[in-house]
C-alpha cells in the first residue's frame, strides 16, 4: 500500500500541463493561495463529474478561503478540456498521463472493479497551505459532498 505524503512536510512538487496545454505548477501558488489538489480516475465519468461540479458550484466559497483547487487524472491534455467545456469547470485540470504525480501522493495504487484488480487512481484530496506544506489529506468521502468536506477542512484548519 502506498503511503501519503507526510501532513506538516512540504507537498511534492510538480508541474503538468492544463486544459489549455499551459503548464502549471504547484510552486506558482506560494505565498498567495491554499491549493486543493484532488485525483480523480477519469474525467467526464459519473463520479468525477458529480465532484467536479460540487468544485465548480463552491468556487465562491474557495474564492472567500484564498483557495484554488487542481484536480488532477490521467486524461490526455484535449479530454480535460472537453470536461471543462461540457461541465462549464471553472477551475484548473491537470493532466498525469504517466500518474507520476499521483505515485508522489500516494493517490495511485491497486484498485477493485467489478471483481477486477489493477493499478488506477485512488481519489484522494490533499491540502497545501500557502507556505507550500501539507495541511491535510482527505482520502475518505463521498463524490457527491466532497466539497462540503473540502471546505469544512479548510475552516477546521483556519485557512485564509
Amino acid at each position: 500500500m502506498m503511503s501519503f505524503p507526510k501532513v506538516g512536510n512540504l507537498a511534492p512538487a510538480f508541474t503538468l500541463l492544463d486544459q489549455n496545454g499551459e503548464k502549471v505548477a504547484l510552486k506558482d501558488f506560494r505565498d498567495q493561495q491554499n491549493v486543493v489538489v484532488y485525483f480523480y480516475p477519469k474525467a467526464m465519468t459519473p463520479g468525477c463529474t458529480v465532484q467536479a461540479c460540487g468544485l465548480r458550484d463552491n468556487a465562491q466559497e474557495l474564492s472567500k478561503r484564498n483557495t484554488v483547487a487542481l484536480g488532477i487524472s490521467p486524461d490526455p491534455v484535449p479530454r480535460l478540456e472537453k470536461f471543462v467545456e461540457r461541465d462549464q469547470l471553472n477551475f484548473t485540470l491537470l493532466s498525469d498521463e504517466d500518474h507520476a504525480v499521483a505515485d508522489k501522493y500516494g493517490a495511485w495504487g491497486p484498485k477493485k472493479f467489478m471483481g477486477k484488480e489493477y493499478d488506477g487512481i485512488l481519489r484522494t484530496t490533499f491540502i497545501v497551505g500557502k507556505d507550500g506544506k501539507l495541511k491535510a489529506v482527505l482520502d475518505n468521502f463521498k463524490t457527491k459532498s466532497h466539497h462540503d468536506d473540502v471546505l469544512s477542512k479548510l475552516d477546521e484548519l483556519g485557512l485564509s
